[in-house]
């Protein structure tokens, strides 16, 4: 499964969408993401949360149960939001490489 987080953009063909943060992480807790791209700012971040709550996510499960990343991705337009995941991506990817 390939997951697209965005609140507003269009859904590419072959990927399932996600509104929020926390249904990004409910797709990612069934083991059948193979791929997954970001949109940082989901509106509300109260109540939708961020695409990079879902990297925080991602890191956590890698680093106290080995969890086994997805092929990852952001899209954002937020230019801060986007260079602090691509570092987070870069981080979980080398911690799941040891």
């Amino acid at each position: 499964m390939k997951v697209y987080l965005d609140d507003v953009r269009e859904t590419p063909r072959g990927w399932v969408r996600a509104n929020s943060a926390r249904e990004a992480i409910e797709y990612l807790k069934t083991g059948k993401v193979v791929e997954i791209s970001l949109d940082h700012d989901l509106g509300d971040e109260q109540v939708e949360g961020t695409g990079y709550e879902v990297l925080e996510w991602i890191e956590r499960e890698v680093h106290l149960h080995g969890f086994k990343p997805p092929i990852m991705s952001v899209h954002s337009a937020n230019a801060p939001a986007t260079e602090r995941m691509l570092q987070a991506i870069a981080a979980i990817q080398e911690k799941a490489k040891g």
